[in-house]
């Protein structure tokens, strides 16, 4: 099954980029290859959690896949965790872990383990996969970035 693992060290708080990344009707506007998101459903559970429902449509090329999640903001934890429901994929999961470790500064740990329905298109999309989650990664960085700089209009 295909991985991909990144740990990045960035000059925000770790609550600062679980914000960021918790925000995910405001993917459309930065993350590369999202097309579109709707949150479908939203539950604040009894233990804090958060657990959206939320329906994903990325594009690359002539490529256009949607695909429906779940997905798990822990506050307390400093975790998102994000199954998948339904879709082009046979498994899709991926985590987030976000570490204060210096004032105004963190670590943020992303992996993502995938598997396609069909063999073919994941040994064709192998490659492309691994250059678009590293991508996906470092634009939250820029959009967190941007957002202490005041460089997005309307956000704080």
């Amino acid at each position: 099954m295909p991985h991909f693992s990144t740990l990045r060290r960035v000059p925000h708080t770790a609550v600062a980029m679980l914000d960021l990344v918790a925000d995910v009707e405001r993917y459309p506007e930065f993350l590369p290859y999202c097309q579109d998101l709707k949150v479908l459903r939203r539950l604040e559970a009894p233990d804090g959690r958060t657990i959206l429902t939320a329906r994903m449509t990325v594009g690359y090329a002539m490529v256009r896949e949607t695909f429906t999640s779940r997905v798990t903001v822990d506050r307390e934890r400093r975790r998102i965790l994000v199954e998948y429901i339904d879709g082009p994929f046979r498994h899709l999961e991926n985590r987030w872990i976000f570490t204060d470790t210096d004032p105004g500064a963190s670590t943020v740990d992303f992996s993502i383990d995938y598997a396609f329905k069909s063999r073919t298109f994941e040994l064709l999309a192998g490659a492309v996969f691994d250059k678009l989650f590293r991508r996906m990664a470092e634009s939250f960085e820029e959009r967190a970035d941007a957002l202490a700089k005041g460089a997005v209009p309307g956000q704080v």
